[in-house]
């Protein structure tokens, strides 16, 4: 069973929506943060990433931080940049980016959940970075961005999300990116209920994207334990799993851990791996991965691939035949000689860092698909570090939630 609740959201008005929405906080450095505000005030970005409004070299994660996100939420408040509807309701996120076309439902899923299992992940989360979305929860006492969640088709769920699509929308507007963002809101009892039925059908949902922010949650809940509020829920985009579109993260190593170029590819063609000069610098399968070395791309397809969820996986087995016993990345959540690069930059991004010369060797993978990410979940397994690049990603300050109700 999977609990949903209605929630009054704050947003922003349709006349100011482009403005306001933002890129998530965790898609942008320090330096793009303040460029972003710096050509648009009334951006989110205030919120999401405070230090943007504080003196250059301000400490992100200092109490100062967090506060200034208070202020300047409540600020945008004030000023009417954000509204709280009146009546509770559930709301549709849709975005088109290209040919990619996706709409989910958002609404406030249960921690008590999360902490079941019945909303599920793949990834390890890090202290540090569960901190950092409890403090700025607790300075704001909202979730001001999304988790991503998915699930498995549904008939009657499909079915709803549809025809909310045929209401009047809240907003429509195109970022700077070329994403069209548009949201619906429903209301009314009849259709709140049925949504709220068809969801609890569900037998799970699967954390997407947000594992940090649904941790952060369940810890707040935890916190406030015996607190009146809304502690108790996150707000989520979920989304069927037929509609995803995954692109590949790609792997970029700063030196050859001693190898040559040459002895590089010879213990690769040693390790499980047929290793051949191409001129296709995209993988175009399962089992295959890519490496640009020396000026010159090379296919590396897998001799065998496992029959298990995890090591089945193309990030996987780089990991466990090449990455840790040849380049000596034996922990890639941790060790600084690896750079992850999200496939929206295109492997012309892998090129340009080894031509440049700040890392000898890079990756192009294939895209984990979405049955093998559901496929780990259900299995109660976890992914390698940075084994999925979902696109296009969801935007803070769309549908926020209120833990005060």
């Amino acid at each position: 069973m999977s609990a949903v609740r209605p929630f009054r959201a704050w947003r922003a008005p349709r006349a100011l929506a482009q403005a306001v929405i933002a890129p998530p906080y965790d898609v942008m450095s320090e330096a793009e943060a303040r460029e972003i505000v710096a050509a648009n005030p009334r951006s989110f970005v205030r919120v999401s990433r405070p230090e943007s409004v504080m003196p250059p070299g301000s400490d992100s994660h200092s109490p100062e931080a967090y506060a200034t996100a208070g202020r300047e939420f409540a600020a945008l408040k004030a000023q009417g940049l954000v509204i709280q509807d009146a009546e509770e309701g559930y709301y549709l996120y849709g975005q088109v980016m290209g040919a990619q076309r996706q709409v989910g439902l958002v609404a406030c899923f249960s921690t008590d959940e999360y902490d079941q299992g019945i909303v599920k992940r793949h990834e390890f989360t890090r202290p540090d970075k569960e901190r950092d979305r409890i403090n700025h929860i607790d300075a704001t006492n909202a979730q001001t961005g999304m988790v991503f969640l998915a699930y498995r088709d549904d008939t009657a769920l499909n079915r709803l999300i549809a025809e909310g699509q045929k209401r009047t929308p809240e907003f429509e507007v195109t970022t700077e990116d070329g994403v069209v963002h548009t949201l619906w809101r429903i209301a009314d009892p009849a259709t709140v209920a049925a949504i709220t039925t068809a969801a609890a059908a569900l037998p799970a949902t699967y954390v997407a994207d947000g594992h940090h922010r649904s941790a952060a949650a369940s810890l707040i809940h935890k916190e406030r334990a015996g607190k009146p509020g809304r502690h108790g829920w996150f707000v989520a985009c979920l989304f069927p799993s037929s509609i995803l579109n995954i692109l590949a993260y790609n792997r970029a190593v700063r030196d050859l851990n001693g190898h040559s170029p040459e002895s590089l590819l010879s213990a690769i063609a040693q390790a499980g791996y047929r290793v051949s000069p191409t001129d296709r610098p995209v993988p175009s399968r399962p089992g295959l991965a890519t490496m640009y070395l020396a000026g010159q791309w090379y296919e590396l397809a897998a001799l065998d691939i496992p029959v298990h969820p995890v090591l089945s996986l193309d990030v996987s087995m780089l990991q466990e035949r090449v990455l840790a016993p040849l380049l000596n990345i034996d922990n890639p959540r941790t060790n600084k000689r690896i750079d992850f690069v999200g496939g929206i930059r295109g492997h012309e991004e892998l090129v340009k860092l080894v031509n440049g010369g700040t890392h000898g060797v890079a990756f192009h993978m294939y895209p984990t698909q979405m049955d093998q990410l559901l496929a780990v979940a259900d299995a109660g397994e976890v992914m390698p570090p940075k084994s999925t690049w979902f696109e296009p990603k969801l935007r803070d300050a769309v549908a926020m939630h209120d833990l005060e109700g």
